[in-house]
């Protein structure tokens, strides 16, 4: 009931409380003076006479208070703004009664004079601060506050330990400190205590949040701290120092981002490539993984390139809806039709084409985590084989002009099952391609894509933004990059210019060493290196080994023999597939492994074909993998 009243009484109504409180103590403090001066004296007052004084001293009185707006200082801020105040009040107290007492004078000791405004002062002040702790008590045991630990007992912690004083919602309950001289101690009223007693303090505090007071310390420091804290189960929050909030300077500032030229080479940021509007201008697009990075960037540029329609297909429902509301927002005279479900549905694909008289496919789903697709054998070859089947078939069918499939340098010689996936994926289409019909079969393999999903450099820029350690495999492992706008640009490119069953290779430069990708990323973002030359640095490199699937270095080539096309950055691969016969075999296995869960058969099948295949193919000879060279026929 306490609580609702405090909560529930407006400005207005607390300022006559505050206002009947000092006119309270105003007579209070009279009958005290009065009571103190007259004891033990015979003579009785004169009544008319104190009456007029003390009227005299509250007019004056409540007309000061009302002039130095005593009424309506909070309570919270009453010590620095209302004791001037209140001494004000009782001066101008004992100069009215002073003056009172001078122009009748009698019975009434002049000793009131001097006393009244005293015990009123004493009063006033008292009331106040014992009604601040009361209301304070009342919200207090109202209200769930959220208890802080700080780390830092610094200035800026110990500015914050006085802030918070006498708010409502938040109560610091303790120190934490790195400082050994500091430990032990009590600062600002609070204990400050190791670091080590974090996990203890946390759990017998009953804290709700620790708060990084710590604005000195580097980011990389204060990530780490962080990062622990968050392992306790415990909310964190960094706080600039007071003097950076006043100037500005306390809006977190992101880790720089290296320049793309930095991390691949000034000549592999392809900005000037021949466009390919021509073949997708008014026509009917459809593309599946529509939400995925690259899904998503050929929507985009297909928007640019003026598709009549495009058809967004994709599994994830929070990924459709934001690439379509994207590209609905931007869309002029193309029309967006988002497909919610997986390629891998006979009847869904047969649907979504026919619905939407599908010219072209570009079928970008695909599950492409190393790691996640080795632990999920039946499910990465359901999603990566047979559902590229079902796609690829489904666009035969239904007469759709050109198919063409996103691959992976990881398709080539797999060290694991998601390569081993792609590469039946190829396999799959390479053999759909020398069926009779109408549709003209492509596959566009490239390397690595920056910021695309499962790509190296965005890992290694929350590993940073936490403050380290960035993880590489190994310290010799090499990738091959490209940025997402030119692998989509050549991957349009080169459907457009597709004649059937082709294997394009996309020019991905050379391959750049992990390590030294890590160590630029670093230092482009503002850090050092933590290693044995510079132990004192913000971030380490840290190298866990190879896991399960991955391979030292990638290639582009299954074979040596390679055609140029009219574009230096896109050739075409000479590669044997497996017969009609023994792709049906494969997938019927595939399918049987999957139908029955087993990641055991599944793998086992995938890896036999592969090598059935393989087994056919020469050795990569001294060609280059990655343009144009001796021994390369011109188309």
């Amino acid at each position: 009931m306490l609580y609702d009243l405090c909560t529930t009484l407006d400005r207005s109504r607390k300022s006559l409380v505050l206002l009947a409180i000092d006119i309270l103590a105003m007579g209070g403090a009279f009958a005290a003076a009065v009571a103190l001066t007259t004891a033990g004296r015979s003579a009785p007052l004169h009544a008319g006479e104190a009456v007029a004084t003390l009227l005299a001293m509250l007019a004056v009185g409540v007309a000061v208070t009302i002039r130095r707006s005593l009424h309506r200082i909070k309570l919270n801020a009453y010590e620095m703004q209302g004791l001037p105040g209140t001494s004000a009040v009782a001066l101008g107290m004992g100069a009215a009664g002073g003056a009172a007492h001078a122009l009748h004078p009698g019975t009434l000791p002049p000793q009131i004079v001097v006393l009244q405004p005293m015990i009123f002062l004493v009063l006033s002040v008292a009331a106040r601060l014992g009604l601040r702790s009361v209301v304070l008590w009342i919200y207090r045991t109202g209200t769930a506050r959220t208890r802080l630990l700080i780390y830092g007992a610094g200035q800026t912690g110990q500015q914050l330990v006085s802030a918070l004083r006498t708010d409502d919602t938040l109560t610091p309950v303790a120190f934490v400190d790195d400082n050994p001289t500091l430990q032990s101690l009590s600062v600002a009223g609070l204990a400050v205590h190791a670091p080590l007693q974090l996990a203890q303090l946390i759990r017998s505090e009953r804290i709700d949040r620790v708060v990084l007071a710590m604005p000195s310390a580097g980011r990389p420091a204060q990530a780490r701290i962080a990062r622990r804290v968050r392992a306790l189960g415990c909310e964190v929050q960094t706080l600039p120092s007071f003097a950076q909030l006043v100037l500005d300077e306390a809006r977190e500032t992101p880790a720089q981002r290296v320049e793309l030229a930095q991390l691949i080479g000034p000549d592999r940021v392809e900005m000037d490539l021949p466009g390919s509007a021509e073949a997708y201008s008014g026509r009917s697009v459809l593309v599946t993984g529509a939400g995925g990075s690259i899904g998503a960037e050929l929507c985009r540029q297909l928007l640019r390139a003026g598709a009549s329609r495009l058809v967004l297909l994709d599994h994830s429902e929070p990924a459709l809806h934001t690439i379509a509301r994207e590209l609905e927002e931007v869309a002029a005279g193309t029309e967006i039709v988002p497909v919610l479900g997986s390629a891998g549905e006979p009847g869904l694909a047969a649907r979504a084409l026919a619905d939407n008289a599908v010219q072209v496919v570009l079928h970008a789903a695909a599950y492409k985590h190393v790691v996640l697709v080795e632990a999920n054998a039946t499910e990465g070859l359901r999603n990566n084989v047979l559902a590229t089947r079902t796609m690829a078939a489904a666009a035969r069918d239904a007469g759709v002009d050109r198919f063409i499939l996103v691959s992976s340098d990881k398709a080539v010689r797999p060290a694991g099952l998601m390569g081993a996936s792609k590469r039946l994926a190829e396999l799959v289409v390479q053999d759909l391609a020398e069926r009779p019909g109408n549709t003209r079969f492509s596959i566009v393999r490239f390397g690595n894509v920056i910021g695309s999903s499962g790509s190296v450099i965005p890992l290694f820029e929350e590993q940073i933004a936490r403050g380290g350690p960035v993880t590489v495999t190994d310290p010799d492992v090499k990738r091959y990059f490209m940025t997402t706008t030119e692998a989509v640009r050549l991957v349009l490119l080169a459907g457009a210019s597709a004649r059937g069953g082709d294997v394009f290779v996309l020019d991905m430069g050379d391959p750049v060493p992990i390590r030294r990708l890590a160590r630029q990323m670093i230092e482009g973002a503002g850090y050092t290196v933590r290693d044995a030359q510079t132990p004192d640095g913000d971030i380490a490199i840290e190298f866990t080994g190879l896991r399960d699937g991955e391979k030292l270095e990638e290639e582009l080539l299954i074979g040596q023999d390679m055609l140029a096309t009219p574009h230096p950055k896109i050739l075409r691969a000479e590669e044997r597939g497996l017969s009609e016969l023994e792709t049906a075999s494969a997938l019927q296995e595939i399918r049987k492994a999957v139908a029955a869960q087993d990641d055991a058969a599944a793998a086992t099948a995938a890896r036999r074909w592969i090598d059935v295949c393989d087994r056919r193919a020469p050795e990569p000879g001294n060609a280059p993998a990655h343009g144009p060279g001796p021994g390369i026929a011109a188309e």
